[in-house]
């Protein structure tokens, strides 16, 4: 499929997980992607993979915390010159904190609330002029079964996941006049960096067994990258044009 062929798109969290699976999906469909990170190693890891695939010449990488405002502003400012417009921006970035809600420390929320929602905020709002010049823009945010279910010891995390569920409603409603569809993913049970990290994360008391509705039903296990990023390119393309304002669940049916 060359469903991305005339499309320009922003990735950020696209040096791992399913940020960089979904930057080597879209180069796959044809896309000139552009995908943003704060960690220079895995952005050259996602380089390598599409040299690998011969679609590296479609590919630029920029590292960036989306989190600081006036680097944002200038870098995707910067990008949307380079690239000549902007079609798709796609908010993959984001991190997991674990913790007792009683023991979270103001620095970890304002943390995770940070990079998750105000980071996926300020993407947004810089990258919007352009998406709406285009007339057919497309935001996929990412949000979380966590934003709908209980997911024990992060607060944090799906308090951020739920507000970036609400601000994509807004997003959807406000620009649809404008040509914008806004969509948001809401993963759950896949095998990536900030999913594997947690184990290691959770409190040395915690119940696991409150975890045991959280598990896929279909499949051998945890469900990979890939399979989020597949579905990001249906949303994304002419596939999803009737679908805005609205959260996908991927999770294998563990929440069903």
């Amino acid at each position: 499929m060359n469903r991305f062929v005339d499309r320009r798109v922003i990735v950020t969290g696209g040096g791992s997980g399913i940020g960089q699976g979904t930057v080597l999906r879209l180069l796959d469909e044809g896309g000139t992607v552009h995908a943003i990170d704060v960690n220079a190693e895995g952005l050259e890891a996602t380089r390598n993979m599409a040299a690998a695939s011969n679609t590296a010449h479609r590919l630029t990488t920029g590292v960036l915390d989306i989190s600081n405002e006036a680097a944002v502003n200038a870098a995707i400012a910067a990008v949307v010159q380079d690239l000549g417009g902007l079609e798709v921006l796609v908010n993959a970035a984001g991190v997991m904190r674990a913790a007792h809600t009683h023991e979270c420390t103001l620095d970890m929320w304002n943390q995770v609330i940070n990079i998750n929602l105000t980071g996926t905020f300020l993407m947004t709002r810089a990258a919007l002029p352009a998406l709406l010049a285009c007339g057919r823009g497309v935001i996929v945010n990412f949000s979380s079964t966590s934003a709908t279910f209980a997911h024990p010891y992060m607060a944090a995390y799906a308090a951020s996941k739920g507000g970036v569920d609400a601000l994509t409603h807004t997003l959807a409603v406000e620009y649809s006049k404008q040509g914008l569809r806004a969509v948001a993913v809401a993963p759950g049970g896949i095998s990536s960096g900030i999913t594997e990290s947690v184990p290691g994360m959770m409190p040395r008391n915690a119940d696991w067994s409150l975890f045991t509705k959280m598990s896929p039903i279909i499949g051998n296990g945890m469900g990979s990258p890939a399979d989020v990023a597949g579905v990001i390119a249906m949303l994304a393309s002419d596939d999803g044009r009737y679908i805005t304002a609205t959260s996908v669940r991927i999770d294998g049916g563990a929440h069903g």
